[in-house]
């Protein structure tokens, strides 16, 4: 059965919670002062600054990589990555229709950076490592106008472009063993470089800021200082801080009116510095390494990005950073959705797990076991904690109201505990390892119990869920799903498939489970007997990695590395709608009790909140 996504209704997407903070100067405030404009995977979000609310650009088939703003606001520009051998998409878009204005291609892999000219006449783009090129385009004509070979040098790599203020003519790029200011010549459509002579000073330049008057351009160097270079000699005039560098480079920089450089390190150090001396005026710190910073209007108002995938807003004044937006800047590995409660939901990504408000896409709480990583988190039906399964090999329970560790079970499994689930009575928890093996445990005011052991599985196992009775489970691993009986510790069933099952659902009467994985089928089984009631084809490209069933049986859920939320009829067997925002693979995906809300999550870090299609019957 083919899947024309085409065809199928697609899902209203009603909220993004995360930024791409790894995307450099990927922060941007509208010239309007009203809207953040930032990538999240393959999406472009527009924000209000005022209300929050979000509108979405869609049109890239991978990761956003760069962004740019016309001056005057009317565009839009976003490249994007794309896999080796392939040409990587710029999208011009209409800002105030928010549609797809143009769709150059031309760039192999990767479009590095983007800017465009003072008078919105053309933008200029720069290839990747892999690419090397540079061109020019007419905005008008949707059409490019030359390009060129970025660095003169087959080791030099660019890194950044930036347009002058006033000529829409001259622009500059800099990067590894390269830092050009380039003319366009109209007439015969070339453009010519010409070197800036940094003498014995030999650095890769991360960023570019051109003064006001294009007298001077600064450049930020992965060294730790700032050069500054007479655009009209090529010559370099000053470099700085002489004592204290940046640690782990300059990222990012941004001029005021004043003349005075705002200053983004790799180490999550923000500067307010002297024009004249590169001297530290003002400075705080941020979480991670700063990779964007976007003014609003003459107010001065600052909006920064980390690559910890947060904002913050600062004025100039008391340069104190107010944490406005969070999100995961790695995978997010597992979702956690409270039964019969649709106000909360938790993630866990890396080494972080967060608590989220799910009407307001806000972070609520954060947990954090350093240099570890949670596989796995469920939240136990009473509401009194949270379980989760870390590559320590150790469960730890959390109190969701402070984060407290309530509980840690040591040596649980000796390959890294893998998968979580606790019962609906919340006095047992199991556990599925690395090494196959599946625990059962009883917990107790004083602590828990290991009960049992069970040993089947060969392989990691990847999913479990427990009956709504408490007596029995279901646990998914490579070519195996096994049924067991969780009173007598005894294996009740086996069904088998020459698949890796990432994820397996009871339906809720309970007579069937569901199964998928890498084989990208959807499989209906019979619990009693073991026996395959149906096979759907669930995905044209890529294994299935999580599905979840809606409270009334009627529908479900698929996500997987086809990056597409689907939606789907129990009975009928066939998609009723498409959801398309992803731009990693997605990790977990899960229908709120309530049935009026689905959450997805991917490789990305991204959370994505969509309108569940099938409201439940009044």
């Amino acid at each position: 059965m083919a899947l024309e996504t085409q065809d199928v209704p697609r899902l209203e997407l009603e909220a993004v919670i995360g930024f791409n903070g790894h995307v450099f100067s990927g922060l941007k405030v509208h010239p309007d002062g009203e809207h953040l404009i930032y990538p999240l995977g393959s999406t472009v979000i527009l924000k209000g600054i005022a209300d929050g609310k979000q509108r979405f650009l869609h049109g890239h088939t991978n990761n956003v990589s760069c962004i740019s703003v016309s001056k005057n606001g009317e565009y839009i520009a976003s490249g994007q990555v794309n896999f080796m051998g392939f040409k990587a998409m710029i999208i011009i878009w209409d800002y105030a229709q928010q549609t797809i204005y143009a769709q150059l291609l031309l760039h192999k892999a990767k479009v590095e950076a983007l800017a465009f000219s003072p008078n919105d006449k053309y933008v200029v783009s720069l290839g990747g490592q892999d690419d090397g090129s540079i061109v020019v385009w007419n905005i008008e004509t949707k059409q490019a106008i030359c390009g060129s070979p970025a660095s003169a040098h087959s080791a030099g790599h660019c890194l950044t472009v930036q347009y002058l203020n006033t000529n829409d003519n001259v622009f500059v790029t800099a990067g590894s063993g390269t830092l050009r200011v380039w003319e366009l010549d109209l007439a015969n459509r070339k453009i010519r470089p010409t070197e800036c002579q940094t003498g014995k000073l030999k650095r890769t330049v991360k960023c570019v800021e051109i003064s006001e008057d294009d007298e001077f351009m600064f450049c930020g160097t992965t060294s730790g200082d700032i050069m500054k270079i007479n655009l009209k000699t090529g010559l370099l005039c000053d470099c700085g801080p002489v004592k204290t560098k940046y640690s782990l480079g300059v990222n990012v920089l941004k001029i005021l009116k004043s003349g005075d450089l705002l200053v983004g390190s790799g180490c999550g150090i923000f500067t307010l510095c002297s024009r004249t001396n590169f001297k530290i005026l003002k400075k705080v710190q941020l979480e991670k390494g700063v990779t964007s910073i976007a003014l609003r209007g003459e107010s001065q108002q600052i909006f920064v990005g980390t690559e910890a995938a947060q904002m913050y807003r600062l004025t100039i004044g008391d340069f104190k950073a107010q944490l406005i937006s969070t999100g995961h800047s790695t995978a997010v590995s597992d979702i956690a959705i409270p039964f019969g409660t649709s106000e909360l939901f938790a993630t866990c990504s890396g080494e972080d797990i967060r608590l989220w408000h799910i009407d307001k896409p806000k972070e609520l709480l954060r947990i954090t076991v350093p240099n570890m990583t949670c596989n796995s988190l469920h939240l136990m039906s009473d509401g009194h904690s949270i379980i989760s399964a870390w590559n320590d090999g150790v469960i730890r329970v959390f109190a969701p109201e402070s984060g407290r560790l309530m509980l840690i079970i040591h040596n649980a499994h000796r390959m890294g505990v893998t998968a979580i689930a606790g019962t609906r009575d919340s006095k047992r928890i199991i556990s599925g390892g690395g090494d196959g093996q599946v625990c059962v445990w009883e917990l107790h005011p004083w602590g828990q119990r290991l009960l049992e052991t069970m040993k089947e599985h060969k392989a990691t196992v990847a999913c479990i869920k427990i009956k709504s009775d408490d007596k029995e489970c279901v646990t998914a691993s490579s070519g195996v799903c096994i049924i067991w009986d969780i009173v007598r510790f005894v294996s009740l069933q086996r069904v088998i498939a020459n698949t890796l099952f990432r994820t397996v659902c009871y339906h809720p009467e309970e007579y069937q489970i569901i199964t998928s994985g890498t084989n990208r089928k959807v499989a209906y089984w019979d619990v009693y007997d073991g026996s395959t009631i149906r096979e759907l084809e669930g995905s044209q490209s890529g294994a299935i990695n999580d599905m979840h069933i809606s409270h009334d049986g009627k529908h479900f859920v698929t996500g997987g590395d086809d990056k597409l939320v689907k939606v789907w009829d129990y009975m009928e067997g066939v998609v009723t709608h498409i959801g398309i925002a992803h731009g990693g693979s997605i990790t977990s995906i899960g229908i709120c009790s309530n049935n009026r809300t689905l959450v997805s999550t991917s490789a990305d870090g991204a959370i994505l909140r969509w309108r569940f299609p099938h409201p439940p019957s009044s």
